[in-house]
């Protein structure tokens, strides 16, 4: 097991690949405002000019400073939409987080997910404490350096106020150092998507374990039982033995790699969907014996890449499928004829992700690889009738991030909130309850090229999944060259 502390927002450090020294960063993790490095210096001539010193009438040189602020106000900076000029840096607005914690691994993590504990939902104190598991994407060279990580992250403390008036927390979260522990499962190849599983404790026979399922770039599907391994983190002195490390099962009906992996939420014992470059599904059910079995004939029809599956969290034999010929699918496992129900058009570039609402299971979020993202209303899809797709209307369409979509994710509790990963380095929040009419978006004076509906803009480098922590309201863990875990206080 190993144990490190976390990085500090407050310090200027960020995380490295193993091997790598230090340099000072051009960009800080966070987004806040802009920052013009000869600012001071502007400010003190500014000192200087008295009224009339210039020789301009006080009105004339008061209607020229206007227009300039007017001028500044124009070129708002936004990330992952304007570039940063040489000099110029990001700096975090700290004051509009109410929990900020960066973690760093020994590789960066393509995928990982959160792992629900024992320790209670809905918990708002601080110092807060997480579970999570993902795969590294080591250098192609160090490959066999790859893991599985089991983590804990801790200590993870509320930001501090120095603001007068701010009410000071029952907590003891200025005390608390955030640290990262871990134990590592080897792999040999990088896991491109990793989801975990719980089962509970159906009888004496069989205790409640968690399970996860990687899909390798190696083309394999890695089912592993990690319960010892998080047992490990509360008890002093555990030692995981290598059998303990072995996979429970390993998956090789898939000829090429795949990124495209999901649990059914509503089968307990454990019921995977996987899918592969080659536009192939597969179902693998665990058995009575504690084996694993795959239907021998995979769900076909796609024309390219599965990149994204998802279960309906409401219909036990349903799913959905995106793909990189820019549909999305709806099937039945129980169809002998092993093709789909339905078939959308819905973009003309690769739909990468998808999200499915557990609250509203009629509502699916899409994200595309030309930066938009979109929520669908699947009663107003119908299966078609002929071999071409239809091509519904979506909900709500945004086009935001000028960047591929690389995760999308409703809010655990409320079905207008998702969390939106993209490839310009941000990860942001929205609330699709907000509808301003034509009055209200005039006396907003917004920027027009930001939607009303666009909450938050967090920026971390290389941003690639972003998940809701569904014990802890409104907080958030994003992987990219690090781990970002963080709250705002708009959510």
């Amino acid at each position: 097991m190993s144990k490190r502390p976390a990085e500090d927002f407050e310090n200027d450090d960020i995380a490295l690949k193993g091997g790598d020294r230090p340099e000072k960063p051009e960009l800080d993790d966070g987004v806040g405002e802009f920052e013009d490095e000869f600012e001071d210096e502007f400010e003190s001539e500014d000192e200087i000019f008295e009224a009339g010193v210039d020789g301009r009438p006080d009105a004339e040189r008061e209607e020229e400073e206007k227009a300039e602020e007017m001028d500044v106000d124009q070129q708002t900076f936004i990330v992952g939409r304007n570039k940063l000029e040489p000099g110029q840096t990001l700096s975090p607005d700290l004051t509009t987080y109410e929990m900020l914690h960066a973690l760093s691994t020994p590789w960066p993590c393509l995928s990982f997910d959160i792992v629900k504990d024992g320790l209670g939902d809905n918990r708002k104190t601080y110092p807060a404490t997480m579970y999570a598991v993902a795969g590294t994407q080591a250098d192609s060279k160090r490959e066999k350096e790859n893991q599985l990580m089991v983590m804990k992250f801790s200590g993870l403390s509320r930001m501090e106020r120095d603001q007068e008036g701010d009410e000071s927390s029952d907590d003891d979260d200025e005390d608390a150092d955030p640290i990262l522990e871990s134990t590592s499962i080897p792999m040999t190849s990088t896991t491109n998507r990793i989801r975990a599983h719980q089962t509970p404790a159906s009888d004496s026979s069989r205790p409640p374990t968690t399970l996860t399922a990687s899909m390798t770039e190696a083309g394999q599907v890695l089912i592993h039982d990690v319960t010892p391994h998080l047992a490990s983190f509360d008890t002093p002195g555990t030692i995981i033995t290598p059998q303990q490390n072995k996979p429970l099962s390993t998956l090789r009906m898939h000829k090429s790699e795949g990124y495209a992996l999901d649990w059914s939420p509503l089968v307990s014992t454990g019921k995977l969907l996987t899918g592969d470059n080659d536009g192939k599904i597969y179902v693998t059910t665990r058995t009575a014996g504690e084996g694993w079995a795959t239907d021998s004939r995979p769900m076909i029809g796609h024309e390219g890449s599965i990149e994204e599956l998802q279960w309906s969290p409401s219909e036990r034999n349903v799913f959905a499928s995106a793909s990189s010929d820019g549909t999305i699918r709806v099937w039945d496992v129980r169809s002998k004829s092993r093709t789909a129900a339905v078939t959308v058009q819905i973009s003309d570039t690769d739909v990468n992700v998808m999200s499915w609402s557990h609250q509203t299971s009629h509502l699916l979020a899409s994200g595309a690889d030309d930066g938009t993202w979109a929520v669908w209303d699947l009663r107003q899809w119908k299966p078609s009738s002929t071999s071409k797709p239809s091509k519904p209307t979506p909900v709500a369409s945004f086009n935001f991030h000028k960047e591929q979509i690389t995760s999308v994710e409703w809010h655990p509790t409320d079905d207008s909130i998702v969390a939106v990963a993209a490839g310009d380095d941000t990860l942001t929040l929205w609330d699709l309850a907000v509808e301003l009419d034509d009055e209200e978006s005039k006396d907003t004076g917004g920027n027009p090229e930001v939607p009303p509906q666009l909450l938050f803009v967090h920026y971390m480098q290389k941003a690639k999944e972003v998940h809701w922590h569904p014990q802890i309201p409104g907080a958030l863990v994003g992987t990219g060259e690090n781990f970002n875990v963080f709250k705002t206080i708009s959510v």
